[in-house]
């Protein structure tokens, strides 16, 4: 009989939902690494994997790996919106080992407001489109999921705020954009 899973792991069915929901955020803005990096697939390959490993086709080390190598392109990008975008691809892909790391689509969120300083809503409309994303069995899903730490800065409130947002009450979501 296999490990049960924990708090933060889910069950593989749980994380293969979440899987769908996070590639599609982090996917939103890969356009910021690839511009930066044309020819670094390292974040697209990334949210491929976890894509595939959501259909069942890929298991879960090799996705882990597609992750660690999604980290590795954001260390080596300078651009700071390409850099958090390869941080939501790395978050996401990292969805397949751990379910807790769907929290990390608020690394979209942050590249989007890295991306357009002068824009002040870049950041909310990002986050909106995310919750408004996430089907009511991926927000009964996060609520499984143990708080957030409570972290200061940028990306903690994100983390922080659309957690509260994802998991609050047992709403449904709208799928629209």
């Amino acid at each position: 009989m296999g490990r049960q899973p924990g708090a933060l792991t889910l069950s593989e069915d749980d994380r293969r939902v979440l899987a769908v929901w996070a590639a599609d955020c982090a996917e939103r803005t890969l356009w910021l690494f690839e511009a930066q990096a044309p020819t670094d697939t390292r974040p697209r390959d990334a949210i491929d994997g976890l894509r595939a490993f959501a259909r069942g086709e890929m298991r879960i080390g090799p996705v882990r790996a597609l992750a660690a190598r999604a980290h590795s392109a954001a260390r080596e990008i300078g651009d700071p919106a390409a850099v958090a975008a390869a941080r939501a691809a790395g978050q996401a892909a990292s969805v397949a080992h751990m379910a807790a790391h769907a929290r990390g689509v608020a690394y979209a969120a942050k590249a989007a407001g890295l991306a357009a300083p002068n824009d002040p809503t870049a950041v909310a409309h990002e986050v909106l489109w995310q919750l408004r994303h996430a089907s009511p069995t991926v927000r009964d899903i996060l609520r499984r999921l143990p708080p957030p730490t409570r972290h200061t800065g940028m990306l903690g409130a994100l983390i922080n705020d659309m957690h509260t947002k994802l998991t609050a009450g047992g709403g449904t979501a709208s799928r629209n954009p």
